[in-house]
């Protein structure tokens, strides 16, 4: 008999009710939050304030909702070891990339 038919297993991945009113409560607070942001990108149009102002106000406010929809809706908050190691890949393999067009240039080879 395999360990998915198992009794002791039979509630493996579920989460107990407190846990899932916690985020249930959670997911309502961000969603409520997007509201709010999305009210001042609205507010912050009837400003006419100045294009570089506004322009960098409106991409604060994005950027805070974009943060909170990946952390909380994809789940992102609770994958905080998975995100360091694929920062950590992004930037060893991103050092190369900036170096090569260095190292092109830097070649002297000449074709006859």
């Amino acid at each position: 008999m395999s360990d998915s038919h198992d009794p002791k297993h039979a509630h493996a991945g579920h989460h107990s009710p407190e846990e899932v009113d916690r985020y249930v409560r959670a997911a309502y607070f961000v969603f409520g939050s997007l509201l709010v942001l999305t009210g001042f990108t609205v507010g912050a149009y009837f400003l006419h304030l100045p294009k570089r102002f506004a322009i960098t106000l409106a991409l604060a406010i994005a950027a805070t909702k974009g943060t909170l929809v990946a952390a909380w809706f994809m789940h992102l908050v609770s994958e905080r070891k998975l995100i360091f190691w694929m920062l950590g890949l992004t930037a060893v393999l991103f050092l190369p990339l900036l170096l090569l067009p260095t190292l092109t240039v830097l070649d002297h080879i000449h074709l006859r």
